[in-house]
């Protein structure tokens, strides 16, 4: 008995230490964001100080040098919001494909399921000089509609490997006697198998939408100013003769905010949804 209480108290400690290394950066962000350039460049760092909200009101008011952080913040919500949304419509099917459909052999859908998730374990860095060669021939440079595309690398083979998985736990007995009962392959996907794993397919949508508003890379190379995302955004608080701490925090306390609220919105299937499948080979 007193081992089972010397191993539980260990096992909150741990998980408090854990909790607190996680979220120290972020908390610490937090402060620099409400800190004046002083307090920020202090010998030591400051815990008690004399909270200011300017740096918020540069960006989001437009009193300051980075006024277009909001337009910049609506460029990521339209390229992650829309990319989510055409990874779901391509890797949920796809997904369910190779998780229901026969073919040859077992091998030949597990080799395609490890080439797509190749593509996004592949680095960025090695496609970036064909994609800028190929967007700029067709004209997708500084779009939308280009970065939206791009962004499919990260999400669909994400989208597909996970949703196989889902799709993958639902015993074949359903499918078979919704078969007999005259449903077609659509109708057993839409109707049965489709809200069964409805908790793992919004977990996978916090997962898919978090990565692509992340994304920095292809950003860097596509984007243009009318459709830069935050990510890219934030480094223009990098001045050659000084760095802006107290807005670049803020910037970035802000542009994490939607994923926050979309894990909040989607939070009574988290729990379930990312525990609803294994990642099987």
């Amino acid at each position: 008995m007193q081992k089972e209480k010397i191993r539980r108290i260990l096992l909150y400690v741990g998980a408090i230490v854990v909790t607190v290394i996680v979220l120290f950066p972020f908390f610490w962000i937090f402060l620099n964001s409400i800190k004046s350039p002083i307090d920020i460049g202090a010998a030591y760092p400051k815990f008690i100080f004399h909270a200011i909200s300017e740096n918020y009101k540069d960006i989001l008011l437009g009193t300051g040098a980075k006024s277009s952080f909001l337009k910049y913040l609506k460029n990521s919500l339209i390229i992650a919001g829309l990319g989510t949304l055409l990874s779901f419509v391509v890797s949920v099917p796809a997904g369910y494909a190779l998780a229901r459909l026969k073919l040859r052999s077992e091998k030949t859908k597990n080799n395609i399921a490890f080439t797509l998730l190749s593509f996004w374990f592949g680095p960025e860095l090695a496609i970036l000089i064909p994609l800028y060669t190929m967007y700029s021939y067709l004209g997708l440079t500084n779009t939308y509609m280009g970065l939206i595309i791009a962004y499919q690398v990260i999400g669909i083979p994400l989208g597909v490997w996970i949703a196989r998985s889902f799709f993958g736990d639902i015993p074949l007995e359903l499918a078979e006697a919704a078969s007999i009962d005259g449903y077609k392959l659509w109708h057993i996907f839409w109707k049965i198998d489709l809200p069964l794993v409805r908790p793992g397919l919004a977990a996978l949508a916090v997962l898919i939408f978090i990565f692509q508003w992340n994304n920095f890379v292809f950003a860097l190379v596509i984007a243009g100013e009318g459709t830069m995302p935050v990510t890219l955004a934030i480094l223009g608080f990098i001045g050659y003769s000084s760095v802006l701490w107290g807005q670049m925090s803020a910037a970035i306390i802000i542009s994490i905010i939607p994923a926050i609220i979309l894990a909040i919105m989607a939070q009574k299937y988290l729990v379930k949804g990312l525990t609803f499948g294994a990642v099987r080979g």
